[in-house]
């Protein structure tokens, strides 16, 4: 099993930078991937960034290249996604992922362990 617990965050203002982490506890070499996702009021979930464990190769959507970054310390087994510029569309809940394999196309990597979530509020 795998622990997973967000923190980080909150209500900022349009154009501020709010720092997510994720603590990862358990059978932390299970997880290979390592993933943000977030899900809006009647939206799907969706994948915002992903990061391999080992070699730190990461994926970003689209929509959040060049504002977000996703980084990982190995030693303290968390991630952390740093949003910058955010915009009213970024209100989402956002949670982190574990996935025990890895694929070449990160967008296919099946996730197993999931965080509860954390809140980001975004005022224009």
């Amino acid at each position: 099993q795998v622990q997973l617990v967000e923190s980080g965050g909150g209500l900022v203002e349009a154009g501020d930078s709010l720092r997510l982490s994720c603590a990862v506890s358990g059978r932390i070499f299970s997880s290979k991937v390592w993933g943000w996702f977030r899900q809006a009021p009647g939206k799907e979930r969706e994948l915002v960034a992903a990061i391999v464990r080992n070699s730190g190769r990461t994926y970003y959507a689209d929509s959040m290249k060049g504002r977000f970054t996703i980084s990982r310390d190995i030693a303290q087994n968390t991630v952390s996604l740093q949003m910058n510029n955010l915009k009213p569309e970024d209100a989402a809940v956002y949670y982190c992922a574990a996935a025990g394999s890895v694929y070449m196309d990160l967008t296919r990597v099946q996730y197993d362990y999931w965080g509860q979530g954390t809140q980001v509020t975004v005022s224009s």
